[in-house]
Protein backbone atom coordinates (compact mmCIF):
# COMPACT_ATOMS: atom_id res chain seq x y z
CA UNK A 1 0.00 0.00 0.00
CA UNK A 2 1.34 3.42 -0.86
CA UNK A 3 1.26 6.30 1.53
CA UNK A 4 -0.97 9.21 0.71
CA UNK A 5 -1.18 11.99 3.30
CA UNK A 6 -4.76 13.06 2.60
CA UNK A 7 -7.73 11.78 0.62
CA UNK A 8 -7.99 13.57 -2.70
CA UNK A 9 -11.76 14.03 -2.48
CA UNK A 10 -13.26 14.85 0.91
CA UNK A 11 -16.76 14.77 2.37
CA UNK A 12 -18.79 17.97 2.28
CA UNK A 13 -21.49 19.11 4.71
CA UNK A 14 -24.33 16.99 3.33
CA UNK A 15 -22.20 13.86 3.35
CA UNK A 16 -21.11 14.70 6.88
CA UNK A 17 -24.74 15.19 7.93
CA UNK A 18 -25.74 11.91 6.26
CA UNK A 19 -22.94 10.15 8.14
CA UNK A 20 -24.33 11.32 11.49
CA UNK A 21 -28.00 10.61 10.70
CA UNK A 22 -27.16 7.35 8.94
CA UNK A 23 -25.06 6.05 11.81
CA UNK A 24 -27.68 6.97 14.42
CA UNK A 25 -30.73 5.73 12.53
CA UNK A 26 -30.00 2.07 11.91
CA UNK A 27 -32.04 -1.02 12.66
CA UNK A 28 -33.04 0.03 16.17
CA UNK A 29 -36.01 2.17 15.17
CA UNK A 30 -37.65 -0.86 13.50
CA UNK A 31 -37.46 -2.99 16.65
CA UNK A 32 -37.49 -0.63 19.63
CA UNK A 33 -41.26 0.05 19.69
CA UNK A 34 -41.84 -3.64 20.47
CA UNK A 35 -39.17 -3.62 23.17
CA UNK A 36 -40.80 -0.53 24.71
CA UNK A 37 -44.32 -1.99 24.63
CA UNK A 38 -44.38 -2.99 28.34
CA UNK A 39 -43.89 0.67 29.28
CA UNK A 40 -46.80 2.01 27.22
CA UNK A 41 -47.05 5.78 26.93
CA UNK A 42 -44.33 6.15 29.54
CA UNK A 43 -41.90 5.22 26.78
CA UNK A 44 -42.62 8.56 25.10
CA UNK A 45 -41.25 10.34 28.17
CA UNK A 46 -38.28 7.98 28.05
CA UNK A 47 -37.63 9.04 24.46
CA UNK A 48 -37.81 12.70 25.45
CA UNK A 49 -35.26 12.21 28.24
CA UNK A 50 -32.90 10.27 26.00
CA UNK A 51 -33.29 12.81 23.20
CA UNK A 52 -32.52 15.64 25.63
CA UNK A 53 -29.37 13.89 26.84
CA UNK A 54 -28.32 13.08 23.27
CA UNK A 55 -28.77 16.69 22.15
CA UNK A 56 -26.73 17.88 25.15
CA UNK A 57 -23.97 15.46 24.16
CA UNK A 58 -24.24 16.65 20.55
CA UNK A 59 -23.71 20.25 21.69
CA UNK A 60 -20.65 19.13 23.65
CA UNK A 61 -19.17 17.30 20.66
CA UNK A 62 -20.03 20.19 18.34
CA UNK A 63 -18.19 22.72 20.54
CA UNK A 64 -15.19 20.44 21.01
CA UNK A 65 -15.03 19.73 17.27
CA UNK A 66 -15.17 23.44 16.44
CA UNK A 67 -12.19 24.28 18.64
CA UNK A 68 -10.26 21.02 18.21
CA UNK A 69 -11.03 19.83 14.65
CA UNK A 70 -8.57 16.95 14.89
CA UNK A 71 -9.08 13.43 13.59
CA UNK A 72 -10.00 10.93 16.25
CA UNK A 73 -12.68 13.04 17.93
CA UNK A 74 -13.10 11.49 21.40
CA UNK A 75 -9.39 10.58 21.50
CA UNK A 76 -8.34 14.15 20.80
CA UNK A 77 -10.73 15.67 23.36
CA UNK A 78 -9.83 13.27 26.18
CA UNK A 79 -6.12 13.62 25.44
CA UNK A 80 -6.03 17.41 25.53
CA UNK A 81 -8.03 17.43 28.78
CA UNK A 82 -6.55 14.49 30.70
CA UNK A 83 -3.35 13.43 28.94
CA UNK A 84 -2.11 10.59 26.76
CA UNK A 85 -3.22 7.60 28.81
CA UNK A 86 -6.84 8.65 29.22
CA UNK A 87 -6.94 9.70 25.57
CA UNK A 88 -5.68 6.30 24.47
CA UNK A 89 -8.10 4.36 26.68
CA UNK A 90 -11.02 6.46 25.42
CA UNK A 91 -10.07 5.70 21.82
CA UNK A 92 -9.44 2.04 22.64
CA UNK A 93 -12.91 1.63 24.12
CA UNK A 94 -14.46 3.45 21.18
CA UNK A 95 -12.69 1.22 18.68
CA UNK A 96 -13.70 -1.98 20.49
CA UNK A 97 -17.29 -0.76 20.75
CA UNK A 98 -17.36 0.14 17.05
CA UNK A 99 -16.41 -3.19 15.50
CA UNK A 100 -18.19 -5.22 18.17
CA UNK A 101 -21.36 -3.15 17.68
CA UNK A 102 -21.02 -3.60 13.93
CA UNK A 103 -21.58 -7.31 14.43
CA UNK A 104 -25.01 -6.52 15.87
CA UNK A 105 -25.79 -4.22 12.93
CA UNK A 106 -24.70 -6.87 10.43
CA UNK A 107 -26.86 -9.53 12.09
CA UNK A 108 -29.94 -7.28 12.08
CA UNK A 109 -29.32 -6.20 8.48
CA UNK A 110 -29.12 -9.77 7.23
CA UNK A 111 -32.26 -10.66 9.18
CA UNK A 112 -34.18 -8.11 7.08
CA UNK A 113 -32.46 -9.24 3.88
CA UNK A 114 -33.55 -12.81 4.61
CA UNK A 115 -37.18 -11.66 4.45
CA UNK A 116 -36.55 -10.49 0.89
CA UNK A 117 -34.40 -13.48 -0.10
CA UNK A 118 -35.77 -16.55 1.74
CA UNK A 119 -32.84 -18.65 0.49
CA UNK A 120 -30.67 -16.97 3.10
CA UNK A 121 -32.59 -18.19 6.13
CA UNK A 122 -33.44 -21.58 4.64
CA UNK A 123 -29.84 -22.47 3.75
CA UNK A 124 -27.35 -23.75 6.29
CA UNK A 125 -24.77 -21.02 6.78
CA UNK A 126 -26.74 -18.62 4.58
CA UNK A 127 -26.96 -15.77 7.14
CA UNK A 128 -23.25 -16.05 7.90
CA UNK A 129 -22.31 -15.94 4.21
CA UNK A 130 -24.62 -12.98 3.55
CA UNK A 131 -23.21 -11.09 6.54
CA UNK A 132 -19.63 -11.60 5.39
CA UNK A 133 -20.46 -10.52 1.84
CA UNK A 134 -22.08 -7.31 3.06
CA UNK A 135 -19.17 -6.55 5.40
CA UNK A 136 -16.57 -6.91 2.67
CA UNK A 137 -18.58 -5.07 0.02
CA UNK A 138 -18.77 -2.10 2.38
CA UNK A 139 -15.11 -2.51 3.33
CA UNK A 140 -14.29 -2.14 -0.37
CA UNK A 141 -16.47 0.98 -0.63
CA UNK A 142 -14.59 2.47 2.33
CA UNK A 143 -11.27 1.48 0.79
CA UNK A 144 -12.21 3.38 -2.37
CA UNK A 145 -12.46 6.73 -0.61
CA UNK A 146 -14.35 9.11 1.66
CA UNK A 147 -16.45 10.53 -1.17
CA UNK A 148 -17.68 7.07 -2.09
CA UNK A 149 -18.64 6.43 1.54
CA UNK A 150 -20.37 9.81 1.73
CA UNK A 151 -22.25 9.32 -1.53
CA UNK A 152 -23.57 5.93 -0.46
CA UNK A 153 -24.45 7.38 2.94
CA UNK A 154 -26.58 10.15 1.40
CA UNK A 155 -28.53 7.66 -0.75
CA UNK A 156 -29.17 5.18 2.08
CA UNK A 157 -30.04 7.93 4.56
CA UNK A 158 -32.67 9.41 2.25
CA UNK A 159 -34.13 5.96 1.57
CA UNK A 160 -34.20 4.92 5.23
CA UNK A 161 -36.04 8.10 6.24
CA UNK A 162 -38.81 7.71 3.65
CA UNK A 163 -40.88 5.01 5.44
CA UNK A 164 -40.39 6.71 8.80
CA UNK A 165 -41.65 10.02 7.43
CA UNK A 166 -44.59 8.16 5.82
CA UNK A 167 -45.56 6.60 9.16
CA UNK A 168 -45.33 9.98 10.91
CA UNK A 169 -47.48 11.59 8.21
CA UNK A 170 -50.03 8.76 8.44
CA UNK A 171 -50.20 9.00 12.21
CA UNK A 172 -50.57 12.77 12.29
CA UNK A 173 -53.27 12.64 9.61
CA UNK A 174 -55.23 10.00 11.54
CA UNK A 175 -54.89 11.85 14.86
CA UNK A 176 -56.12 15.08 13.25
CA UNK A 177 -58.94 13.73 11.07
CA UNK A 178 -60.16 10.55 12.81
CA UNK A 179 -62.01 10.13 16.09
CA UNK A 180 -60.52 8.94 19.37
CA UNK A 181 -61.11 5.29 18.51
CA UNK A 182 -57.97 5.32 16.35
CA UNK A 183 -55.87 5.54 19.53
CA UNK A 184 -55.28 2.00 20.78
CA UNK A 185 -52.83 2.79 23.58
CA UNK A 186 -54.04 2.14 27.10
CA UNK A 187 -54.68 5.18 29.32
CA UNK A 188 -51.36 6.37 30.73
CA UNK A 189 -50.37 5.52 34.28
CA UNK A 190 -47.34 7.59 35.18
CA UNK A 191 -44.45 5.41 36.39
CA UNK A 192 -41.01 6.82 37.13
CA UNK A 193 -39.42 3.37 36.99
CA UNK A 194 -41.01 2.68 33.59
CA UNK A 195 -39.75 6.02 32.26
CA UNK A 196 -36.28 5.28 33.59
CA UNK A 197 -36.21 1.79 32.06
CA UNK A 198 -37.41 2.99 28.68
CA UNK A 199 -34.90 5.85 28.67
CA UNK A 200 -32.04 3.42 29.25
CA UNK A 201 -33.34 1.13 26.50
CA UNK A 202 -33.55 3.93 23.93
CA UNK A 203 -29.90 4.93 24.43
CA UNK A 204 -28.78 2.28 21.90
CA UNK A 205 -30.72 4.16 19.22
CA UNK A 206 -28.60 7.32 19.64
CA UNK A 207 -25.14 5.78 19.54
CA UNK A 208 -23.20 7.40 16.73
CA UNK A 209 -24.03 11.05 17.34
CA UNK A 210 -20.26 11.71 17.49
CA UNK A 211 -19.64 10.02 14.12
CA UNK A 212 -18.53 13.12 12.22
CA UNK A 213 -15.80 13.96 14.76
CA UNK A 214 -13.77 10.78 14.17
CA UNK A 215 -12.82 11.06 10.43
CA UNK A 216 -12.13 14.82 10.65
CA UNK A 217 -9.28 14.59 8.15
CA UNK A 218 -11.73 13.32 5.52
CA UNK A 219 -14.02 16.37 5.89
CA UNK A 220 -14.08 19.64 4.00
CA UNK A 221 -13.96 22.66 6.33
CA UNK A 222 -14.10 20.51 9.50
CA UNK A 223 -14.30 23.54 11.84
CA UNK A 224 -17.71 24.38 10.36
CA UNK A 225 -19.14 21.18 8.92
CA UNK A 226 -18.51 18.79 11.82
CA UNK A 227 -20.22 20.91 14.52
CA UNK A 228 -23.20 21.68 12.29
CA UNK A 229 -23.59 18.07 11.15
CA UNK A 230 -23.25 16.75 14.70
CA UNK A 231 -25.91 19.05 16.15
CA UNK A 232 -28.44 18.96 13.32
CA UNK A 233 -27.94 15.27 12.63
CA UNK A 234 -28.75 14.47 16.26
CA UNK A 235 -31.76 16.81 16.22
CA UNK A 236 -33.19 15.24 13.05
CA UNK A 237 -32.70 11.73 14.45
CA UNK A 238 -34.33 12.73 17.76
CA UNK A 239 -37.41 14.18 16.05
CA UNK A 240 -37.76 11.14 13.78
CA UNK A 241 -37.39 8.71 16.68
CA UNK A 242 -39.84 10.47 18.99
CA UNK A 243 -42.54 10.97 16.34
CA UNK A 244 -42.24 7.51 14.77
CA UNK A 245 -42.24 5.54 18.02
CA UNK A 246 -44.99 7.70 19.52
CA UNK A 247 -47.23 7.06 16.50
CA UNK A 248 -46.63 3.32 16.73
CA UNK A 249 -47.39 3.26 20.47
CA UNK A 250 -50.61 5.21 19.93
CA UNK A 251 -51.93 3.21 16.96
CA UNK A 252 -51.17 -0.35 18.05
CA UNK A 253 -52.64 -2.11 21.11
CA UNK A 254 -49.93 -2.81 23.67
CA UNK A 255 -50.59 -6.58 23.53
CA UNK A 256 -50.08 -6.65 19.76
CA UNK A 257 -47.07 -4.37 20.00
CA UNK A 258 -45.35 -6.54 22.59
CA UNK A 259 -45.67 -9.66 20.39
CA UNK A 260 -44.73 -7.93 17.14
CA UNK A 261 -41.46 -8.64 15.38
CA UNK A 262 -42.06 -5.76 12.94
CA UNK A 263 -44.17 -3.05 14.64
CA UNK A 264 -43.70 -0.47 11.89
CA UNK A 265 -44.85 -2.98 9.30
CA UNK A 266 -47.92 -3.75 11.43
CA UNK A 267 -48.93 -0.08 11.37
CA UNK A 268 -48.52 0.13 7.60
CA UNK A 269 -50.36 -3.19 7.11
CA UNK A 270 -53.28 -1.98 9.21
CA UNK A 271 -53.91 1.08 7.05
CA UNK A 272 -52.23 0.48 3.68
CA UNK A 273 -52.36 -3.28 3.22
CA UNK A 274 -50.00 -6.23 3.05
CA UNK A 275 -48.34 -5.26 -0.23
CA UNK A 276 -46.90 -2.00 1.00
CA UNK A 277 -46.07 -3.45 4.42
CA UNK A 278 -43.92 -6.17 2.85
CA UNK A 279 -41.72 -3.53 1.23
CA UNK A 280 -40.73 -2.25 4.66
CA UNK A 281 -38.19 -5.08 4.94
CA UNK A 282 -36.37 -3.54 1.97
CA UNK A 283 -36.15 -0.14 3.68
CA UNK A 284 -35.08 -1.80 6.94
CA UNK A 285 -32.29 -3.57 5.06
CA UNK A 286 -31.22 -0.30 3.44
CA UNK A 287 -31.23 1.34 6.87
CA UNK A 288 -28.92 -1.28 8.37
CA UNK A 289 -26.75 -1.36 5.23
CA UNK A 290 -26.21 2.40 5.38
CA UNK A 291 -25.47 2.37 9.10
CA UNK A 292 -22.91 -0.41 8.65
CA UNK A 293 -21.28 1.58 5.85
CA UNK A 294 -20.69 4.56 8.14
CA UNK A 295 -19.61 2.49 11.12
CA UNK A 296 -17.01 0.56 9.10
CA UNK A 297 -15.49 3.95 8.29
CA UNK A 298 -15.22 4.74 12.01
CA UNK A 299 -13.93 1.31 13.07
CA UNK A 300 -10.98 1.76 10.70
CA UNK A 301 -10.37 5.47 11.21
CA UNK A 302 -9.79 5.40 14.98
CA UNK A 303 -6.87 2.91 14.94
CA UNK A 304 -5.29 4.86 12.07
CA UNK A 305 -5.37 7.98 14.24
CA UNK A 306 -3.78 6.09 17.13
CA UNK A 307 -1.12 4.59 14.86
CA UNK A 308 -0.26 8.02 13.47
CA UNK A 309 0.11 9.25 17.06
CA UNK A 310 2.52 6.41 17.78
CA UNK A 311 0.41 4.66 20.40
CA UNK A 312 -0.85 1.79 18.25
CA UNK A 313 0.93 -0.66 15.91
CA UNK A 314 2.16 1.30 12.91
CA UNK A 315 0.62 -1.18 10.46
CA UNK A 316 -2.75 0.50 11.14
CA UNK A 317 -1.37 3.74 9.68
CA UNK A 318 -0.77 2.25 6.23
CA UNK A 319 -2.95 3.86 3.61
CA UNK A 320 -4.33 2.70 0.31
CA UNK A 321 -3.63 4.53 -2.92
CA UNK A 322 -6.96 6.31 -2.36
CA UNK A 323 -5.73 7.84 0.91
CA UNK A 324 -7.95 5.58 3.01
CA UNK A 325 -6.82 3.49 6.01
CA UNK A 326 -6.40 0.36 3.89
CA UNK A 327 -4.61 -1.86 6.41
CA UNK A 328 -6.88 -0.77 9.26
CA UNK A 329 -9.96 -1.53 7.16
CA UNK A 330 -8.77 -5.05 6.39
CA UNK A 331 -7.70 -5.85 9.96
CA UNK A 332 -10.82 -4.50 11.65
CA UNK A 333 -13.13 -6.13 9.10
CA UNK A 334 -11.36 -9.44 9.73
CA UNK A 335 -12.06 -9.02 13.45
CA UNK A 336 -15.66 -8.14 12.67
CA UNK A 337 -16.04 -11.12 10.33
CA UNK A 338 -14.66 -13.47 12.99
CA UNK A 339 -17.12 -12.16 15.57
CA UNK A 340 -20.06 -12.46 13.18
CA UNK A 341 -19.15 -16.05 12.28
CA UNK A 342 -18.90 -16.93 15.96
CA UNK A 343 -22.43 -15.57 16.49
CA UNK A 344 -24.01 -18.04 14.11
CA UNK A 345 -22.84 -21.00 16.18
CA UNK A 346 -24.77 -19.84 19.23
CA UNK A 347 -28.23 -18.55 20.13
CA UNK A 348 -28.84 -15.47 17.97
CA UNK A 349 -30.93 -13.58 20.49
CA UNK A 350 -28.55 -14.29 23.36
CA UNK A 351 -25.44 -13.24 21.47
CA UNK A 352 -27.13 -10.23 19.87
CA UNK A 353 -28.15 -8.95 23.30
CA UNK A 354 -24.67 -9.61 24.67
CA UNK A 355 -23.03 -7.70 21.79
CA UNK A 356 -25.29 -4.69 22.36
CA UNK A 357 -24.39 -4.77 26.06
CA UNK A 358 -20.66 -4.67 25.31
CA UNK A 359 -20.91 -1.93 22.68
CA UNK A 360 -23.24 0.26 24.72
CA UNK A 361 -21.11 -0.01 27.86
CA UNK A 362 -17.99 1.21 26.07
CA UNK A 363 -19.81 4.15 24.49
CA UNK A 364 -21.29 5.18 27.83
CA UNK A 365 -17.82 5.51 29.33
CA UNK A 366 -16.60 7.42 26.25
CA UNK A 367 -19.52 9.85 26.41
CA UNK A 368 -18.93 10.45 30.10
CA UNK A 369 -15.22 11.03 29.52
CA UNK A 370 -15.82 13.55 26.72
CA UNK A 371 -18.50 15.40 28.71
CA UNK A 372 -16.18 15.68 31.73
CA UNK A 373 -13.35 16.75 29.41
CA UNK A 374 -15.59 19.54 28.10
CA UNK A 375 -16.35 20.57 31.68
CA UNK A 376 -12.67 20.77 32.54
CA UNK A 377 -11.72 22.66 29.39
CA UNK A 378 -14.63 25.06 29.83
CA UNK A 379 -13.75 25.68 33.47
CA UNK A 380 -10.14 26.37 32.47
CA UNK A 381 -11.27 28.89 29.86
CA UNK A 382 -10.20 26.78 26.87
CA UNK A 383 -13.71 26.52 25.37
CA UNK A 384 -14.53 30.20 25.62
CA UNK A 385 -13.40 33.47 27.15
CA UNK A 386 -11.55 32.97 30.43
CA UNK A 387 -13.58 34.06 33.45
CA UNK A 388 -16.94 33.01 31.97
CA UNK A 389 -17.05 29.78 33.91
CA UNK A 390 -20.81 29.85 34.43
CA UNK A 391 -21.52 30.02 30.71
CA UNK A 392 -24.53 28.32 29.08
CA UNK A 393 -22.21 25.77 27.55
CA UNK A 394 -20.89 24.83 30.99
CA UNK A 395 -24.44 24.08 32.10
CA UNK A 396 -25.04 21.98 28.97
CA UNK A 397 -21.78 20.08 29.57
CA UNK A 398 -22.87 19.42 33.16
CA UNK A 399 -26.19 18.08 31.88
CA UNK A 400 -24.39 15.85 29.35
CA UNK A 401 -22.05 14.52 32.05
CA UNK A 402 -24.94 13.88 34.45
CA UNK A 403 -26.92 12.11 31.72
CA UNK A 404 -23.93 9.93 30.78
CA UNK A 405 -23.32 8.99 34.41
CA UNK A 406 -27.02 8.25 34.95
CA UNK A 407 -27.22 5.97 31.91
CA UNK A 408 -24.01 4.20 32.92
CA UNK A 409 -25.51 3.34 36.30
CA UNK A 410 -28.87 2.57 34.75
CA UNK A 411 -27.33 0.09 32.32
CA UNK A 412 -26.59 -2.17 35.28
CA UNK A 413 -23.64 -3.77 37.00
CA UNK A 414 -22.93 -6.20 34.17
CA UNK A 415 -22.48 -3.37 31.65
CA UNK A 416 -20.26 -1.47 34.09
CA UNK A 417 -17.94 -4.42 34.71
CA UNK A 418 -17.71 -5.25 31.03
CA UNK A 419 -16.78 -1.67 30.20
CA UNK A 420 -14.18 -1.68 32.98
CA UNK A 421 -12.68 -4.95 31.70
CA UNK A 422 -12.56 -3.74 28.09
CA UNK A 423 -10.85 -0.48 28.99
CA UNK A 424 -8.40 -2.29 31.27
CA UNK A 425 -7.53 -4.61 28.38
CA UNK A 426 -6.13 -1.58 26.56
CA UNK A 427 -3.55 -0.82 29.24
CA UNK A 428 -1.08 -3.56 28.19
CA UNK A 429 -1.19 -2.27 24.62
CA UNK A 430 -0.52 1.28 25.84
CA UNK A 431 2.38 0.20 28.06
CA UNK A 432 3.81 -1.95 25.29
CA UNK A 433 3.87 1.03 22.94
CA UNK A 434 5.72 3.07 25.58
CA UNK A 435 8.69 0.69 25.72
CA UNK A 436 12.04 1.90 24.42
CA UNK A 437 12.48 0.77 20.86
CA UNK A 438 8.93 1.37 19.74
CA UNK A 439 8.38 4.18 17.27
CA UNK A 440 8.84 7.62 18.72
CA UNK A 441 5.74 9.22 20.03
CA UNK A 442 4.86 12.83 19.26
CA UNK A 443 4.99 15.34 22.03
CA UNK A 444 2.08 16.86 23.89
CA UNK A 445 -0.92 17.60 21.73
CA UNK A 446 -1.06 20.98 20.08
CA UNK A 447 -4.20 22.56 18.74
Amino acid sequence: MSANPLPQRRMGFWMCLALVIGNIVGSGVYLLPASLAPYGLNSIFGWLITAGGAVALAVVFARLAKLFPKAGGPYAYARVAFGDRVGFLTAWGYWIGAWVGNAAIAIATVAYLAELIPWIKHTSGGPAIASCVIIWVLTYVNWRGAREVGGLQIVTTVLKLLPLIAIVALGLWLLITADASVIKAEPPSFSLSAINSSAILTLWAFLGLESATVPARAMDNPERNIPLATFWGTMVAAVIYILTCSIVVLLLPSSQLADSSAPLADVIRMFWGEGIASTLALFAFVSGFGALNGWILLQAEMPRVLANEGVFPKVFARESRHGTPGASLVITSLLLTTLVLMNYSRSMVQVFTFIILIATSTYLVMYLCCAVAALKLCWNGLLGPAGRRLSPFLLIAMLAAAYSLWTLFGAGAEAFWWSLALFAAGLPVYWLMQRPGTEARPGAPTY
